[in-house]
C-alpha cells in the first residue's frame, strides 16, 4: 500500500486516563485532501482523537501517521498541521497581522514571505481591512477567520478543526459552514473536523466517523450514514427529526412477511423466520397519510408542531406501544391534533436491525 496517498492514518490508536479508556483501538485512513468529519456527543472521545492527531495527547496505544510518516513520537510544532479551536485562542494583545504571522516569524520565515503568505490568507478570507484591529475589535465571525487565516499561513498538509462554529449563532454558524466549504474547495489541503452538529457534518464532509464512547460506530459519505444507517446507534444519532425506532417481529400473514408490533406492520423483503425480533426504522420524512386505506402505521396524535412548510405530528402507536413517532407532513395539519392517524411509507425506507445485536440486517 501507498501510505503517501493517504494525509492522515491511525493504527490502532487509542487512550486511556489511568483506568478510564476513553478512546479504543481506532483504525482510520484519511485520503489526501479528503474532508473527514468526526461526529459524536460530547464526551465520546472525537475531540481526544484530534488532539492525538495534533501531537497534544499521547496515545496509550498505536500509531500515528501523517503523509505517510510516523510522527506518534514527533512535537506538534514538526507535524505539519495546523489546528483552529473552539474558542479562537487568538493574543490579545497582538493586532490580525500578528496574529496570522507569529507562528512564522517564531519559525525564521523571511519578512517579506511571511508578508506574502499573510496578505494572501486575508485576501482569501475577506479580512484584508482588518489586519491593523486587535482581537476584541472583532466580531465572532471575524476571531474565526483569523484563526483559520493564522493555520493558512503556515500551509501545513493537514488542518484540524475543533469545533470551531460552536460559539457562533445558527445564522453566522451556516454562513461560516459555507465560507468553510469554499475554503476546502480552494486549497484542496487534507482537513479532520470534529463537531457534535449533524448538519455541519452532512453539509461539509466527504465522509463522516460517527463516533459513540470512543468507538468508530460507522464510516461512510453524509449519503451512506444517512441511507444505510450500520446499527440503531447510527440510526437514532442521524437524522433531524431522529428516525423511528420500533420494535416488533416477524410474522406471515396471507403468504406475505411482516415486521409488526402493536399500531403498525410493514412489509418484509428479508427472508427470516416468523418471531424473530427485529428493530423497524422509519425516517418521520418518510410517512405520509394513508389514502384510502388502513395504512400501515396508526398513530394517536398527541402533538401538531407547525414549521412552516410542514408541520411534525407527534403521538403514539394506537396500538398499544409506548414508542413515540414522529411523521413530517405537508403544510399545517393542527387539526390531526388527538386524532387517529393512518400513515403509509415509502416500502423502499424501511430499515432493519436485529434486536439483539442492534446491527443492520441486509445490504
Amino acid at each position: 500500500m501507498d501510505h503517501t496517498a493517504f494525509g492522515v492514518q491511525l493504527k490502532g490508536v487509542g487512550k486511556a486516563f489511568g483506568s478510564v479508556r476513553v478512546v479504543a483501538g481506532l483504525d482510520l485512513d484519511v485520503r489526501q485532501g479528503e474532508f473527514v468529519v468526526l461526529l459524536g456527543a460530547s464526551g465520546c472521545g472525537k475531540s481526544t482523537v484530534l488532539r492525538m492527531i495534533a501531537g497534544l495527547d499521547e496515545p496509550s496505544e498505536g500509531r500515528i501517521f501523517i503523509k505517510g510518516l510516523d510522527v506518534t513520537d514527533t512535537a506538534p510544532m514538526k507535524r505539519d498541521i495546523a489546528m483552529v479551536f473552539q474558542n479562537y485562542a487568538l493574543y490579545p494583545h497582538m493586532d490580525v497581522a500578528h496574529n496570522m504571522s507569529f507562528a512564522l516569524e517564531l519559525a525564521g520565515v523571511a519578512p517579506d514571505e511571511i508578508r506574502r503568505r499573510v496578505e494572501k490568507a486575508a485576501q482569501i478570507l475577506n479580512i484584508a481591512q482588518l489586519l491593523q484591529r486587535k482581537p476584541k475589535e472583532l466580531s465572532g465571525g471575524q476571531r474565526q477567520r483569523v484563526a483559520i487565516g493564522r493555520c493558512i499561513v503556515r500551509e501545513p498538509s493537514v488542518f484540524l478543526f475543533d469545533e470551531p462554529l460552536s460559539n457562533l449563532d445558527a445564522k453566522l454558524r451556516a454562513h461560516m459552514r459555507t465560507e468553510l466549504a469554499m475554503l476546502h474547495e480552494r486549497l484542496g489541503k487534507t482537513t479532520i473536523y470534529v463537531t457534535h452538529d449533524q448538519v455541519e457534518a452532512m453539509t461539509l464532509a466527504s465522509r463522516i466517523v460517527i463516533f459513540d464512547k470512543g468507538r468508530i460506530q460507522q464510516v461512510g459519505t453524509p449519503s451512506e450514514v444517512f441511507n444505510r444507517p450500520a446499527n440503531l446507534f447510527v440510526a437514532g444519532f442521524i437524522g433531524m427529526p431522529s428516525m423511528n425506532l420500533l420494535e416488533g417481529r416477524v410474522r406471515t400473514v396471507d403468504g406475505q412477511r411482516e415486521l409488526a408490533g402493536p399500531g403498525f406492520a410493514f412489509p418484509l423483503a428479508h427472508e427470516l423466520p416468523d418471531g424473530t425480533a427485529l428493530v423497524a426504522g422509519v425516517r418521520p420524512q418518510s410517512l405520509h397519510p394513508a389514502a384510502g386505506a388502513p395504512g400501515r402505521l396508526s398513530l394517536q396524535v398527541d402533538v401538531v408542531e407547525y414549521l412552516g412548510m410542514e408541520s411534525l405530528l407527534i403521538g403514539r402507536l394506537a396500538g398499544g406501544g409506548d414508542d413515540q413517532v414522529t411523521a413530517v407532513v405537508p403544510g399545517q395539519r393542527s387539526e390531526l391534533l388527538r386524532q387517529t392517524v393512518a400513515l403509509d411509507h415509502d416500502p423502499h425506507a424501511l430499515h432493519v436491525f436485529d434486536r439483539a445485536t442492534g446491527q443492520r440486517v441486509g445490504a
